[in-house]
């Protein structure tokens, strides 16, 4: 009984209203009178203060005030943050394209038939047996035995070297297509660790490949972009880099130049669009512009 009176007592002292009058010093006048109660106050007090609250963290969520909060992250730190997660996504796939080909290296290796192969491309053991030979007996005519007098008379004046496919290979003497007619900005320079061309060409150039030959790696790397990789007979390899499009994959048989690719902008290692090319021979770079008119 004691605590609801109290309660009461409580509840009446809030709803009392009181008057706040302010007055003119030297006439006594009333030049302001309000009414108030203690609940009022409290309650516009609390809307008011509520409100302010909003409004603050309105303006700290949606505007440049929040880099002033300790501990936020600046636009340059959050811009890099973005560009270290998509540099991690990357090397993961990286990593597991690598994974991937070293575990199809370590399958065949081990006599099994690699992920992702199909059926048509394992060779069945029945097709390996060797069929029955038969002996083939060929009856000689008059007109056969002419044609080859013919020709053995033919081949006495002969006198081109018999030896000649077997020569030595002579790197000068190889017709090399031009990858990209261009502007050269940057050329080979393999003591600063530069080796190869930069070549400026127009936006989407077609890349095209300098020799014929099988195409050992198409990808992505981080450095370089869009990456594309050509094994050339005579020991010859040549890549292109910073592409923006690759037109052929892996194992792809590829001429002349036979396009291969579109210039691009690709990679950390570029200022613009341009192609990066190399030239390889044995295992050492060489100077495409000594072998190469990219005129």
């Amino acid at each position: 009984m004691a605590k609801s009176e109290k309660r009461k007592a409580l509840y009446e002292k809030l709803r009392n209203h009181y008057r706040l009058s302010i007055f003119n010093e030297q006439t006594y006048e009333e030049v302001l009178g309000m009414r108030l109660s203690r609940l009022k106050v409290f309650t516009v007090v609390g809307i008011t203060s509520m409100l302010l609250i909003v409004l603050v963290t309105l303006l700290i969520a949606f505007t440049g005030l929040r880099e002033y909060i300790p501990g936020y992250p600046s636009g340059e730190e959050r811009r890099m943050i973005v560009r270290n997660a998509q540099l991690v996504d990357s090397l993961m796939l990286e990593i597991q394209r690598r994974d991937r080909f070293f575990n199809d290296i370590k399958s065949i290796v081990n006599g099994d038939i690699p992920q992702g192969a199909s059926p048509d491309d394992v060779i069945k053991e029945e097709d390996d047996i060797e069929p029955k030979k038969q002996k083939i007996h060929f009856n000689k005519s008059a007109e056969d035995s002419l044609f080859r007098l013919q020709v053995e008379e033919q081949e006495k004046f002969n006198l081109s070297d018999q030896g000649s496919s077997g020569a030595r290979f002579k790197l000068e003497q190889t017709s090399f297509f031009p990858p990209l007619k261009g502007v050269i900005v940057n050329r080979f320079g393999g003591s600063r660790g530069h080796y190869g061309v930069d070549i400026v060409a127009g936006p989407a150039a077609r890349v095209s490949s300098v020799l014929d030959g099988t195409v050992f790696f198409a990808g992505w790397t981080v450095e370089t972009g869009y990456v594309i990789g050509i094994q050339h007979a005579n020991n010859l390899v040549s890549f292109y880099k910073h592409n923006s499009l690759l037109l052929k994959r892996v194992g792809d048989r590829v001429k002349a130049g036979e396009a291969i690719a579109n210039v691009g902008n690709s990679g950390e290692f570029t200022t613009g669009p341009h192609l990066h090319f190399e030239l390889w021979y044995n295992g050492i770079p060489l100077n495409p512009e000594e072998y190469i008119d990219f005129n």
